[in-house]
């Protein structure tokens, strides 16, 4: 039934994102079953009478088949929940992958969840590359993010459980429509699932195929920390470009905002971010203010280095002269 290509990860470090849910679970025995080694990393939000059960259920997993499991317990958040809850658990895998050296993330997110993404942005107004934000594999700077099952349903998941007999808990917070995923979940993906599952698994195929070769208009020459530097193949590709590279910065761009830097060669996005364009080249960085040597501001003047860029070279300690491509 499962016809998981896991060969790229068994000379790796690997983590798996755990909750004891259905997916994470499914994915725990997947592994074990590819002979991939790797930990488990559960976070405990507390929000539920279940919460402190199935901590434990996967640390007693975890030392049953000779895992190590990291956990941590949440602070309480009393609003936008589920954006401070992610951060949260992805600051968790973050640190866990700089302080153990892990090379990938492993999570579990699969067909539902793509098609719950890719309505939830189409109904605010996206492009292509939004209406695809979970990819197979996404490189970040230290590790590989890896999502081995985006090909299967939520209900195939729970067949393979049931019939290997793997234990897993249900989370009831998922029927809780307060959260606009669960909204999504309920009134549209699933029954979409249920009745067009194989031709959906065909469309995302085919979308991320048309994806690459609308991304294929930019390539990045140069990253170093947060600063990206991307040369444009075609003028159209800037917004493209500039979406794409912020994103995998952890900022995702408004309609607006887009429009703001098709119009624009240079300008601050949302206060954080600057956005340069020179040429054919864009460059990417935080946006900073502050004092700098006067050699140090003239020798970017005569590499022709932009003037919102320096202030991030000059914290950083990036020499100047890495960003000369000619």
């Amino acid at each position: 039934m499962f016809t998981l290509d896991l060969s790229h990860l068994k000379e790796k470090k690997n983590l798996l994102a755990f909750s004891g849910g259905v997916d994470s679970s499914a994915l725990f025995f997947l592994l074990l079953e590819n002979h991939i080694k790797f930990d488990i990393a559960i976070v405990n939000y507390g929000t539920r009478e279940a919460s402190d059960e199935e901590e434990m259920h996967a640390k007693a997993l975890a030392k049953k088949h000779k895992l190590y499991c990291h956990s941590i317990k949440a602070p309480s958040f009393h609003s936008h929940f589920e954006k401070q809850a992610r951060d949260f658990r992805y600051e968790f895998f973050e640190s866990l992958i700089t302080i153990e050296g892990y090379d990938t993330l492993i999570t579990a997110h699969q067909l539902n969840d793509q098609l719950e993404w890719l309505l939830m942005r189409l109904s605010k107004g996206a492009g292509l590359s939004e209406l695809l934000g979970l990819e197979p594999v996404t490189k970040k700077r230290h590790y590989a993010l890896i999502r081995p099952l985006l090909a299967y349903s939520k209900q195939e998941l729970l067949h393979y459980l049931q019939t290997n007999g793997h234990p897993y808990f249900i989370d009831e917070s998922n029927a809780d429509e307060t959260y606009e995923r669960n909204k999504f979940r309920k009134h549209f993906s699933d029954a979409l699932i249920a009745e067009y599952k194989e031709g959906i698994k065909r469309s995302m195929e085919y979308l991320r195929k048309d994806k690459e070769v609308l991304e294929s208009g930019f390539e990045t020459l140069y990253n170093n920390k947060l600063l990206h530097i991307v040369k444009l193949h075609t003028p159209s590709a800037k917004v493209k470009a500039a979406d794409i590279t912020l994103k995998k910065l952890g900022y995702l761009l408004s309609a607006k905002q887009r429009q703001e830097i098709e119009k624009e060669p240079s300008l601050v996005i949302g206060g954080a971010w600057s956005i340069v364009q020179q040429d054919d080249l864009l460059f990417v960085a935080p946006y900073l203010t502050t004092d700098m040597p006067k050699k140090f501001k003239e020798l970017c003047r005569v590499l022709n280095v932009p003037g919102k860029i320096r202030p991030y070279l000059f914290k950083e300690h990036i020499d100047p002269s890495e960003l000369v491509f000619n």
